[in-house]
C-alpha cells in the first residue's frame, strides 16, 4: 500500500470473517466497486482461522479417535475388531491445520473471481466514508468509499483473576493448538465452545471438568433438552460443577491451581489441573477502529448500535455480525451481510431472527430453533408439544446411533410451529426441516404430511410433528 494515491470504493467491509466476506462477494455480485479489509494474512475471520472450522475438525477426528479405543462398545458390533490404538496428535493437527487453508485459501478465489479488493492491515475509520488502513509493514493508506460495513467481529471473554497466556490458561483459539494432552482440563463455562472442546480433549484422554456459573449447562437453550445433553455427556465422562464460580488462579511451571467456590456461598476449593479453557462468551471486537470519535454509537457491553438495514449513527455506515447486538453465530452474521448489502443495492431483504438454528456439535449433537418451553411459558403463549425418541427410528437402530429425541412445539390454536430442539446424530442437518417449515410459517400438520424416504433420521422429525397431535405412528 503506498500513500500516492487515495483509492474509493463503493463500499469498504472492515472484517473477513463470515459476515465480512459473504458481504463483499455479494456487493460485487451486484456490481459494488468493493473492498475487504482485515487484519489477519489468511480470510475467513475467527470462524474459519481459529473457531468454527478447526474445531469441528478436531471433533470429528477425536470422534474417530474415539471410536478405535472403545471398539468393544462400538465396532467390534459391526464385526470390525481393531488393535492397541495410538494417538498421532500431530497429525491430528496437521489435518486440522490443512482443512483451514484449504477453506481460507478457497475465499481468496472467490474475493478474485468477483473482483473484491483484498487488503490486510489494520483499519480505523477516520471520517464520514474515510478509512484508515495501518498494513503489516506499518505504512498507513488512505481509502474513501460511499457506504462502509462494519464486520469486525468478536474476541473471547475473559475472567478476572485468570492471566490468558494461551499455554496454561486458554481461549479457544489455545484449545485448538495445544501439543500435547493434558492430564487434567478445566473448563470454565458451560456452552458451546466449553463443551465441544472439552468433548474433543476428553476423547483424546483428559480428565475433563466443567465449570459453569449457572446451575445447569447450555444457557439459553430449552431446559428438557439441556437436562438430557448433561446426562449424555457425564456418561461420556466429562465431569461438571455447576453454580460454581471461579475466583482466580495460579500458575507454575507445570500446573494450574484454580480456586472456585459455590455461587450459593460456601467454602472456596481448589482445583489442581494442567490446562485451563476460558470459555465464558465473547465480546464485541470494536475497540481501536474510531466508533466514538466519527459518532458511532455503541452500548455499555461495547455492541454497536443498529437501526433499519443495520444503519448505524453515522450516515452510510453499516454493522453486521458479532459487533452487533443478537446471537454470535456465523450463519447469523452471514445472512445479515447479505441483507445489508442487498439494502444498499435497492432491495428490500430481511433476515426472520426467529428461525436461526444453534448448533453444538458434541456427540450426539444439539440443535435447536425458536422458542423453548422456558420462553413460551413464561410469554404466556398456550402450546402443544409432540416429541420422538430416536430410539425408535429405523435408521438410528441400524447405525447404532439412539441416543436422543426430536421435540417440536406448536402453538396451541394454530398449529404453528414454535420451536424444535434435537438432541441426536446429525441433529444440526436435521434441524433445518423445522427452520425451512418455520420459515414459511408452517405447522406441525405441515411437517407431518410432507412425505419422507424411509429408512432416515428426518423420520424422526416427522414423526415428533405427528406427535403433537398425539398420533406418532413408531412409539
Amino acid at each position: 500500500m503506498t500513500d500516492a494515491a487515495t483509492p474509493s470504493f463503493d463500499l469498504i467491509v472492515i472484517g473477513a470473517g463470515p459476515g465480512g466476506y459473504v458481504a463483499a462477494i455479494r456487493a460485487a455480485q451486484l456490481g459494488l466497486n468493493t473492498a475487504c479489509i482485515d487484519k489477519r494474512p489468511t480470510l475467513g475471520g475467527t470462524c474459519l482461522n481459529v473457531g468454527c472450522i478447526p474445531s469441528k475438525a478436531l471433533l470429528h477426528s477425536s470422534e474417530k479417535f474415539s471410536e478405535a479405543v472403545d471398539a468393544k462398545a462400538g465396532l467390534a458390533s459391526h464385526g470390525v475388531l481393531t488393535g492397541k490404538v495410538k494417538l498421532d496428535l500431530a497429525a491430528m493437527m496437521a489435518r486440522k491445520d490443512e482443512t483451514v487453508a484449504t477453506l481460507t485459501g478457497g475465499i481468496e478465489h472467490l474475493f478474485k473471481k468477483n473482483k473484491v479488493t483484498r487488503i490486510e492491515g489494520a483499519a480505523q475509520l477516520t471520517g464520514k466514508g474515510a478509512v484508515a488502513v495501518t498494513g503489516p509493514d506499518g505504512k498507513m493508506a488512505k481509502l474513501t468509499a460511499s457506504h462502509i460495513i462494519i464486520a469486525t467481529g468478536s474476541d473471547s471473554s475473559d475472567l478476572p483473576g485468570l492471566d490468558i497466556d494461551e499455554r496454561q490458561i486458554l481461549t479457544s483459539t489455545g484449545a485448538l493448538s495445544l501439543a500435547a494432552v493434558p492430564d487434567h482440563l478445566v473448563v470454565i463455562g458451560a456452552g458451546a465452545i466449553g463443551l465441544e472442546m472439552g468433548s474433543v480433549w476428553q476423547r483424546l484422554g483428559s480428565k475433563v471438568t466443567v465449570i459453569e456459573f449457572l446451575d445447569r449447562i447450555l444457557p439459553g437453550m430449552d431446559g428438557e433438552l439441556a437436562k438430557q445433553a448433561q446426562r449424555t455427556l457425564k456418561r461420556q465422562g466429562l465431569g461438571f460443577q455447576l453454580g460454581t464460580k471461579v475466583t482466580g488462579a495460579t500458575k507454575n511451571k507445570s500446573k494450574v491451581e484454580i480456586t472456585a467456590e459455590p455461587v450459593a456461598g460456601g467454602d472456596p476449593e481448589t482445583i489442581s489441573c494442567d490446562a485451563v479453557l476460558v470459555a465464558v462468551g465473547r465480546r464485541p471486537f470494536t475497540q481501536g477502529l474510531g466508533l466514538a470519535e466519527i459518532g458511532v454509537a455503541t452500548d455499555e457491553r461495547g455492541f454497536i448500535e443498529i437501526g433499519e438495514n443495520f444503519a448505524t449513527s453515522v450516515a452510510r455506515i453499516y454493522a453486521i455480525g458479532d459487533c452487533v447486538p443478537g446471537p454470535m453465530l456465523a450463519h447469523k452474521a452471514e445472512e445479515e451481510g447479505i441483507a445489508c448489502v442487498e439494502a444498499i443495492a435497492g432491495g428490500k431483504p430481511h433476515v426472520n431472527y426467529n428461525v436461526i438454528p444453534s448448533i453444538v456439535y458434541t456427540h450426539p449433537e444439539i440443535a435447536c430453533t425458536g422458542q423453548t418451553e422456558e420462553e413460551l411459558t413464561a410469554a404466556g403463549i398456550d402450546y402443544t408439544s409432540g416429541k420422538f425418541p430416536f430410539m425408535a427410528n429405523s435408521r438410528a437402530r441400524a447405525i447404532g446411533e439412539t441416543e436422543g429425541w426430536v421435540k417440536i412445539l406448536a402453538d396451541a390454536k394454530t398449529d404453528r410451529i414454535l420451536g424444535a430442539h434435537i438432541i441426536g446424530a446429525d441433529a444440526g442437518t436435521l434441524i433445518h426441516e423445522a427452520v425451512i417449515t418455520m420459515e414459511y410459517g408452517g405447522s406441525a400438520e405441515d411437517l407431518a404430511r410432507t412425505c419422507h424416504g424411509h429408512p432416515t433420521l428426518n423420520e424422526g422429525v416427522k414423526e415428533a410433528a405427528l406427535a403433537v397431535d398425539g398420533r406418532a405412528i413408531h412409539m
